[in-house]
């Protein structure tokens, strides 16, 4: 609790503890990525030692998309009851030991089994990030954390293959030691945020009552409870859960088809090699990062001075208008460069998105965000499982590579659609 010693000594200044918060929390996004990314560079060598076929890899992929999706909305229900103290430590923890014994798999069920249970862990945590953004980021701040949130993830995606390679290639360790080293940093974080954080402002020793006063200025207060049938078909039913959920689902289809079947279209259909392909298949996750940072400052300086549809609703609907149009053109394009360009600027497109479809679950959710963006990123959950099978039986069926960037390209001008029929300013759980 705050003391009347802190309050005096820090009388007409406010504390700045919600920045130290977002960076647990950017660390966190790194983190996440850093465990997730990894056995994507670390395949073929798991492949080789386990003596397994390209199909089961994937499969051992999609085990944890599918507990992802599966186990997203229960432990994010779990954070808002509980708070995000208890809960975001449980998750780091518990995914950290199954990325650590990810080392220890000897068969392909082993390791379908240890993906499969990381990915139960890692469920709920970017809702319990939210759902922790809710309570200590004042609302004309939201869009901006939300961006640089997602900025150090999609940094952190980005890095971790050169990390990798550098690991295997120059200290010459095994990947059996490098889950072991990178579930190591999930615990030291997570004992950090269990002793440093607390799940309200109020309850910290280091926000004076000038920061607080800021933080809890435009929070709604409580708006019910968070059990019974009413409240799931309150959640489910609500005019905003639909289209939200929709909305999201382009997102983390062009992001997947950007982390699996995007190096593999740029040397089949444009037939780019060594240095290119490599520039060219990371462009994306380059340029998300400037699209997460200048999407949040955009959706805040745009409620700011319009109001909160059009800081969210408009900033997301034009932005994912540039990125249909962008992709759709991208099918056009017969110069190589030119067409993973038009790729690469419709991906950051999209992620400019992010930090106004974020922002919005925090508007509509309250003190019910956590599960509130936890409906929308389970929308994102099964796309991620979804676009690497769909894009693959498109190109075997069409026998053309454009048709998947058609695709994509209207799922993003549905996505724009469906931003008409949010309303931020309605609460699902008044």
């Amino acid at each position: 609790m705050i003391t009347n010693s802190d309050q005096t000594t820090s009388k007409g200044r406010a504390t700045h503890v919600r920045y130290k918060v977002v960076s647990l929390a950017v660390l966190l996004a790194m983190v996440t990525y850093l465990d997730r990314a990894c056995i994507s560079t670390l395949a073929p060598n798991i492949m080789r030692d386990l003596h397994l076929s390209t199909v089961q890899m994937s499969w051992i992929f999609s085990a944890f998309a599918l507990a992802y999706a599966c186990f997203e909305i229960p432990t994010a229900w779990w954070a808002d009851r509980r708070g995000t103290r208890h809960v975001m430590t449980r998750i780091v923890v518990w995914w950290s030991a199954f990325t650590m014994a990810t080392a220890a798999a000897f068969s392909f069920t082993s390791m379908l089994m240890t993906r499969f249970l990381f990915g139960i862990g890692e469920a709920g945590a970017w809702p319990s990030v939210a759902r922790t953004f809710s309570r200590w980021i004042p609302r004309s701040e939201r869009g901006t954390v939300q961006g640089i949130f997602f900025s150090g993830a999609h940094l952190a995606g980005g890095l971790t293959p050169l990390l990798v390679v550098w690991l295997t290639q120059s200290l010459h360790l095994q990947w059996r030691t490098i889950f072991l080293l990178f579930g190591l940093t999930g615990l030291v974080w997570a004992t950090v945020w269990y002793l440093w954080f607390r799940n309200d402002p109020s309850e910290h020793s280091q926000v004076n009552s000038e920061e607080l006063k800021l933080i809890v200025a435009d929070r709604m207060p409580d708006s019910g409870r968070h059990e019974g049938w009413a409240y799931w078909k309150r959640l489910f039913g609500h005019r905003n859960t639909l289209p939200l959920c929709l909305m999201y689902f382009p997102n983390s289809f062009a992001f997947f088809f950007c982390i699996t079947w995007l190096p593999t279209y740029l040397k089949e259909k444009h037939g780019l090699e060594t240095l290119q392909l490599g520039l060219f298949a990371g462009l994306p996750l380059i340029l998300s990062v400037v699209g997460d940072l200048f999407g949040g400052v955009t959706t805040d300086l745009v409620t700011r001075r319009f109001g909160l549809r059009a800081g969210r609703c408009a900033v997301g609907a034009a932005a994912y208008t540039l990125a249909g149009g962008a992709m759709i053109l991208a099918g056009f394009a017969h110069h190589p460069l030119l067409a993973a360009t038009l790729i690469a600027l419709a991906v950051a497109a999209s992620m400019f998105v992010l930090g106004s479809a974020w922002s919005t679950c925090l508007d509509i959710g309250g003190n019910h965000a956590g599960v509130v963006s936890a409906a929308m990123n389970t929308s994102g959950a099964l796309s991620s499982v979804i676009s690497p099978l769909l894009v693959n039986w498109l190109r075997l069926y069409y026998g053309e590579w454009n048709i998947p960037l058609y695709v994509m390209g209207g799922l993003f001008l549905m996505g724009a659609a469906c931003w008409g029929f949010i309303d931020p300013r309605k609460r699902i759980f008044e």
